[in-house]
C-alpha cells in the first residue's frame, strides 16, 4: 500500500478526509479539507524519522505545502522538531500530529501496518462492493470514509481498494468513472452460480413472504431481487422473454438460499426449473431494489448496473442486447 494511501486512512480515522489535489500540483501530495480550511501536504516517508532525519527534510522543503512526514517510527525529538516547524508526522505505531496556522491535529490513531499490496483491485468481496458503488455513481467522486461508512467497510480496506482501482486506471483521483473499464473488470469476476427451483414463491402466499424474506411490499428492505433477462426486459432493454421463462433472482444471504429450496423444491434439472436463486454478491443487489410500480414485473427488480452484469456473462446474445440498452436516464450506462 502506497504510502500517501495510508495517510489517508489515518486522517480517515478521525473524520478528515485526505484527497490528491483536484489538479496536479508540483510538491503537493495531498490536500486536508476539513472544515474548507484547504491545507496542502507534501508527504515524505522514511522508516526512522529521528530529529536529524525531520530537520535534514525541513531544511530541503522546496514548497509552501505542509511536510508530513511518515515512517515506521518518530522519535519523540523528532515529533518537537516537525511541530515546531508547523509540520506534521505520521507514526504508524499510532500518532498523527500536524500542527499550521490554520489546523492543529494531535492524535491516536490505530497502528497502521503496510499491507501487500492486491494483485487485483477487485479480489475479494470489499472489491466487488467498491466497485458496485461507483459503478452506481460513476460521476459522483468518493471520499475514502463516507464510501466505507456506506458500505459498513475500514476505511484502511476501502482506500487500499481505491488506491488500487487508481493505480490500474480504473478510478481518477476523485474516485469517480469515466469509461466502460471497470464495468467489464467487474464482469469477469462477477459470481454467476445459480440454484435451480421447481418452482417461483407465490408472491400472494403470506406463508412464505416471511421464511424466504422476500419484502416485497418494503422494496427500501432486503429482499429477493428479480435479474437478468426478465428484469432487462422490464427495463425496456430490446429483448423478448417467453412466459414460461425460468425467472432469476438474487437473495439476501445463503439461510434464505436453503429455506427456498426446501420450500420451492430442487428443480429436477436446469432446463426444468422455474426459477433459480442466487445470493447476492454485495448488499447493494438487495438492498437497493427497483419497485415494480408501472413495470411488467410484479416482482421488485435489481438495479440495472446488476442486471447489466448478469447480462454481460452471455458473450453471444446478452452483450447484444447491452450494445443496443441504454436505461433511463436516472440510471448511468456504465457498459
Amino acid at each position: 500500500m502506497d504510502t500517501e494511501a495510508l495517510v489517508v486512512d489515518a486522517f480517515a480515522q478521525l473524520g478528515i478526509e485526505a484527497q490528491p489535489p483536484a489538479e496536479p500540483e508540483r510538491g503537493v501530495d495531498l490536500v486536508l479539507d476539513p472544515w474548507g480550511v484547504a491545507v496542502a501536504l507534501q508527504v515524505k516517508r522514511r522508516s526512522l524519522v529521528t530529529d536529524h532525519v525531520a530537520e535534514r527534510l525541513l531544511a530541503d522543503a522546496t514548497t509552501d505545502a505542509t511536510l508530513l512526514v511518515a515512517g515506521d517510527r518518530v522519535t519523540d525529538a523528532a515529533r518537537r522538531v516537525l511541530t515546531a516547524a508547523e509540520a506534521g508526522y505520521l507514526d504508524f505505531r499510532g500518532r498523527l500530529a500536524i500542527r499550521t496556522d490554520r489546523l492543529v491535529v494531535d492524535a491516536e490513531i490505530q497502528p497502521l501496518h503496510e499491507r501487500s499490496e492486491r494483485s487485483h483491485p477487485l479480489s475479494g468481496k470489499a472489491g466487488l462492493e467498491v466497485a458496485a458503488a461507483l459503478l452506481m455513481e460513476p460521476r459522483r467522486g468518493f471520499a475514502v470514509r463516507e464510501l466505507a461508512r456506506e458500505l459498513s467497510r475500514s476505511p484502511s480496506t476501502v482506500s487500499d481498494v481505491l488506491a488500487g482501482l487508481r493505480r490500474d486506471g480504473l478510478a481518477d483521483e476523485r474516485n469517480s468513472v469515466a469509461g466502460t473499464d471497470l464495468f467489464w473488470r467487474l464482469a469477469d469476476r462477477w459470481p454467476t452460480r445459480r440454484t435451480p427451483v421447481a418452482r417461483v414463491p407465490d408472491s400472494r402466499d403470506p406463508t412464505l413472504a416471511a421464511p424466504l424474506r422476500l419484502a416485497l411490499d418494503d422494496v427500501a428492505g432486503a429482499g429477493w431481487a428479480l435479474t437478468d433477462s426478465a428484469a432487462a426486459a422490464a427495463y425496456g432493454a430490446p429483448l423478448a422473454v417467453r412466459s414460461d421463462q425460468a425467472l432469476d433472482f438474487f437473495v439476501p444471504d445463503h439461510a434464505t438460499l436453503r429455506r427456498a429450496t426446501t420450500l420451492l423444491g430442487p428443480a429436477p434439472s436446469a432446463g426444468l426449473a422455474r426459477a433459480t436463486v442466487r445470493v447476492a454478491p454485495v448488499p447493494a443487489v438487495v438492498q437497493q431494489r427497483l419497485g415494480p410500480g408501472g413495470l411488467a414485473t410484479a416482482w421488485p427488480l435489481a438495479h440495472p448496473l446488476f442486471v447489466a452484469l448478469d447480462l454481460a456473462q452471455d458473450v453471444g446474445r446478452g452483450r447484444e442486447v447491452l450494445d443496443a440498452w441504454t436505461p433511463d436516464k436516472k440510471w448511468s450506462r456504465v457498459w
